[in-house]
């Protein structure tokens, strides 16, 4: 069986056209890949896990027999040293968990010293 002529252009404008699609894809497109996506996802689902749990931290640190002078504490401190503090009051610790999240002491302190408008 004979192949056409133009067999062999058609075959390699096809495999250079698949080659610049995915050059164009992935570096202008946002085509990912799977690893990428999982990772994507979980750093999402974590920053929202930390969005909805920071303003329970203020409320519960908030709610606080002395948190007048606590939160007065928490502002004379250094921004290095404000999430140790939320972490070492237990505010950032959630029912059921283990330990204080660090991401959530951080988003909680940050929320606490800023001044209320």
């Amino acid at each position: 069986m004979k192949m056409p002529i133009y067999t062999k252009p058609w075959i390699q404008g096809a495999f250079v056209g698949a080659v610049a699609a995915m050059i164009i894809g992935f570096s202008w497109g946002g085509w990912v890949t799977g690893g990428t996506s999982d990772k994507q996802s979980a750093t999402a689902a974590h920053d929202a896990a930390v969005a909805a749990l920071a303003p329970i931290c203020v409320d519960r640190f908030r709610a606080q027999g002395d948190a007048v002078t606590k939160q007065a504490e928490l502002a004379k401190a250094s921004t290095w040293e404000r999430s140790g503090l939320v972490e070492k009051s237990g505010f950032a610790t959630m029912p059921g968990g283990k330990g204080a999240d660090s991401d959530v002491a951080r988003a909680c302190a940050e929320i606490l010293a800023t001044p209320k408008t």
